[in-house]
């Protein structure tokens, strides 16, 4: 079994990716680095500069003052005399040694502080970028696989870091490397070229059979771990238990590692074969050399002194190339991540969610769906909602009513703005929100869904990040959660509103399915917004607290509040002022519980019936009575 990623972006630019191109697209790659380094922290960028262009002028005049130190042993005369002769080149060697240690650590120091801000403010980018976009981008198949792979951007740039210093440095000790041998011998820099190709040949070769893998197995992979974490994950843990799901799964986990590791098998195979032929070339390369070099000092073409330095810049050369290509190697590929990153934010930026716009009443006296027509971004299925006009008064409980399917969130979310229309208007007392500023129309709305999130913070934050603008008020808190029932759930709590909510971590605490839609309730309390949209909200309550709930709606409609509630249980909505019926994506009845039930052949009587016969009786309009 293997999970593949499918279709790829960047599918097929490594495996054409050639040496040359691979020196082509440096520049590019650095500056990449570089911009984000600008903006993470600009005097440790400097430094790690700094240090590199120093390191390598310490390299270059290291190999000078070698070639003196040689020349000076090596020379004829008075033996004692030598080394007092090479005493000056080697207190100079002794120093750029010196020299290149401390610039080593100023740009490990440099790029230890660069590589978690840089990352920090890629991630930044990613996440900032995600929560500013329209809803439809977020459930848009292509943005959302764009998503996926561009959260590896951030971990990629702070890699960036690391590898493009490993291509400076690679590159000045190169640079000193083929100085030194330019001015030694006019033939030994071509000897140093014929040493390194086949490390290059094998480097690159390597590098591009693994990235194959990788695209082809990365979702294998990430299933396999996925696979793993169900075994030990809290959400799960008791159905592995009870069902012993545990033998089950550890097959198929078992069977898809066992499908990585054959193919972990055929790489290691293929990369000895590769690393078998690239040693053999490099050692008849470096016995050509060497020979070379011998036969130069031999015919007396080539001092012993210079020989010998020629051995060090050839070693140091060979080394810093082969080095450099495997950086470049490796920042290419990151920078594919990289590029994500980038691709996202450019998308991102067509999909955010519009600033500014008409102003959006603060109580409005009515919202309105006037021939309203939507179908999700992306499908060709029937709309999702089909010429829906109504009406929302405010000040009053308007119930949405229909089996699952019917439209009732798809309505909500048009109300709320998080979607717009395809074609009719969705109006707040005549403002439309095609043309509304969104941001004022999220901030007139509260939200109590069936599925609310349930934050990974302490019982205060859970209730106070219903509004995260405004300073934390603890009366507010007190009253939001006395409203909601909630006090009781917090008295009860180890540490009580300072309880982490997160089962699983160090002083963690669970709660009950009743006790977090309470606090869900008071988190919408403590929002106080205008319009309150209730998505089942007594769903994990027991009927005495379900009973409570209501009357404390009904007590925030008689306030002023506009509530809109959203249930399928039929005897929840005798209370609503006003209930709109839906079906198959269209309004089929509106009117008070009392009309609707007096319909003999009405839809919404139709549905009250079926819950009414699991208590043996007829509904009739006096239901609404009770």
């Amino acid at each position: 079994m293997l999970y593949n990623r499918g279709g790829y972006s960047h599918q097929g630019a490594y495996a054409s990716l050639s040496l040359w191109a691979m020196v082509r697209t440096l520049p590019a790659l650095v500056m990449t680095t570089v911009r984000l380094a600008r903006e993470a922290d600009r005097p440790a960028l400097r430094l790690v500069a700094a240090a590199e262009a120093g390191r390598g002028i310490a390299q270059a005049v290291g190999l000078v003052a070698v070639n003196t130190v040689l020349a000076a042993v090596l020379a004829s005369g008075d033996p004692p005399a030598r080394p007092r002769a090479a005493l000056p080149a080697l207190t100079l060697v002794a120093v750029t040694a010196l020299l290149t240690a401390l610039f080593t650590a100023a740009s490990t120091y440099g790029s230890g502080r660069l590589e978690p801000k840089v990352e920090r403010v890629a991630t930044e980018r990613y996440l900032a970028r995600a929560a500013q976009v329209e809803l439809a981008a977020i459930e848009d198949d292509e943005f959302h696989r764009l998503l996926d792979t561009a959260q590896y951007g951030a971990v990629s740039a702070r890699h960036m870091i690391d590898y493009c210093v490993q291509v400076i440095n690679a590159l000045l000790s190169l640079a000193a490397a083929a100085s030194v041998l330019t001015v030694l011998h006019p033939v030994l820099l071509p000897l140093l070229a014929l040493m390194t190709v086949p490390s290059m040949w094998s480097t690159l070769v390597t590098t591009r059979r693994r990235y194959r893998s990788f695209r082809v197995w990365v979702q294998h992979v990430r299933a396999s771990r996925l696979l793993s974490g169900e075994l030990t994950a809290t959400e799960t843990a008791a159905e592995v238990r009870v069902h012993d799901v545990g033998p089950f799964l550890l097959k198929h986990f078992r069977a898809m590692s066992a499908n990585s590791e054959n193919e972990q098998t055929r790489l290691a195979r293929l990369d000895a074969r590769t690393g078998l032929w690239a040693s053999a070339w490099t050692g008849l390369a470096g016995t050509a050399t060497y020979v070379t070099l011998g036969a130069l000092a031999w015919s007396g073409a080539m001092a012993m002194s210079v020989a010998g330095t020629a051995v060090l810049a050839i070693r140091t050369g060979s080394a810093s190339l082969s080095g450099m290509v495997h950086a470049i190697n490796n920042l290419y590929d990151e920078s594919l991540f990289v590029a994500d990153l980038e691709e996202l934010c450019a998308q991102a930026a067509g999909w955010a969610i519009p600033v500014g716009g008409l102003p959006v009443p603060t109580a409005p006296r009515e919202i309105a769906f006037d021939t309203v027509t939507f179908r999700y971004p992306g499908t060709s299925a029937e709309p999702a909602l089909s010429d829906v006009s109504l009406t929302i008064p405010a000040g009053r409980i308007t119930a949405l009513v229909g089996e699952n399917g019917s439209g009732k969130s798809t309505l909500v979310k048009l109300l709320a703005g998080l979607y717009l229309p395809e074609s009719g208007r969705v109006t707040w007392d005549g403002v439309s929100t095609a043309e509304a500023d969104r941001h004022q129309l999220f901030a007139r709305i509260a939200m109590v869904a069936q599925d609310f999130n349930r934050w990974r913070f302490t019982a205060r934050v859970n209730v106070s990040i219903g509004a995260p603008g405004i300073p934390l008020d603890a009366e507010r808190l007190r009253a939001a959660a006395h409203q909601a029932g909630a006090d009781a759930v917090v008295n009860g709590l180890p540490r009580g509103w300072d309880t982490l909510l997160a089962r699983g971590y160090q002083g963690g605490h669970q709660l009950s399915g009743g006790q977090w839609q309470r606090l869900g309730i008071a988190r919408a309390h403590y929002r106080d917004a205008p319009v309150l949209i209730v998505d089942e909200p007594t769903a994990a309550l027991d009927a005495r607290e379900e009973q409570r709930v209501f009357d404390q709606i009904r007590e925030l409609a008689a306030g002023g509040q506009t509530i809109i509630l959203i249930t399928h249980r039929m005897a929840s909505v005798r209370h609503a002022d006003l209930i709109h019926v839906l079906h198959h994506g269209r309004l089929v009845e509106s009117g008070s519980p009392a009309e609707l039930l007096a319909r003999p052949d009405g839809h919404f009587r139709a549905l009250y019936a079926i819950q009414a016969a699991q208590f043996g009786r007829e509904p009739t309009p006096a239901d609404t009575d009770r």
